[in-house]
């Protein structure tokens, strides 16, 4: 049975998010054209994962670039290398990846980019070859819905934008097909259309849903 994992970078919560509201009209429109798939969320400021530490950045080279065994480490080293695999492992059983996340100071919630940092391990999510790095994880589908408070698409500011960017670059380069973002913006500078700009970004997320539901993955 393939699988969807939904992974919110969001505090704020349903209630109070606006990106998570998107959100869920996306899950409730994929749901209803493959009401089959198995559907897993993930709040990332609930979950328990290693950040990129100096243990932890350790322990990575030395598994990958210095000939250590997992007996040779460390026990902090050991232990959190061991958590980073899993966490790796639990996204590589899944089929459709699903981020939410809110643009902040030009970029994503810092713990995106922790989580992201997890999944980069050479061997199990991309190899190492005479024609560069390659991306291991194919036949795999991924889409970033983030709201900006500003308005960035077609103005001077949108090459200032860094967090849609880096997610695309990443996903891809670990060989995962990236779908065209939602992105729904102008909240803070539109405070009286903020109704009618969330009404247009669930429509919006709910015909991405739809078309990423039906879509074939192509590698």
């Amino acid at each position: 049975m393939e699988k969807l994992l939904y992974i919110a970078a969001n505090p704020k919560g349903l209630e109070k998010s606006k990106g998570l509201k998107i959100g869920e009209a996306f899950l409730e429109s994929f749901h209803q054209v493959r009401p089959e798939l198995e559907i897993k969320k993930v709040d990332l400021f609930s979950l328990d994962f290693p950040q990129m530490d100096a243990d932890l950045v350790s322990a990575r080279g030395k598994l990958a670039g210095y000939g250590y065994s997992l007996e040779q480490l460390s026990d902090i080293e050991r232990e959190k290398i061991l958590l980073m695999h899993n966490l790796a492992n639990e996204f590589i059983s899944f089929d459709y990846f699903v981020f939410v996340s809110p643009m902040w100071n030009l970029s994503s919630p810092a713990i995106l980019k922790a989580y992201i940092d997890n999944l980069f391990i050479a061997g199990k999510t991309f190899a190492h070859t005479v024609n560069g790095p390659k991306g291991l994880l194919m036949n795999k589908k991924a889409i970033h819905l983030q709201t900006r408070g500003g308005q960035y698409t077609g103005t001077p500011m949108e090459a200032l934008e860094s967090g849609d960017r880096y997610l695309k670059i990443a996903l891809r380069f670990l060989g995962i097909e990236v779908a065209d973002s939602v992105i729904t913006e102008g909240f803070d500078i539109n405070p009286l259309k903020v109704p009618e700009i969330l009404e247009q970004g669930q429509e919006n997320a709910r015909l991405a849903a739809k078309d990423f539901a039906t879509k074939l993955v192509t590698v």
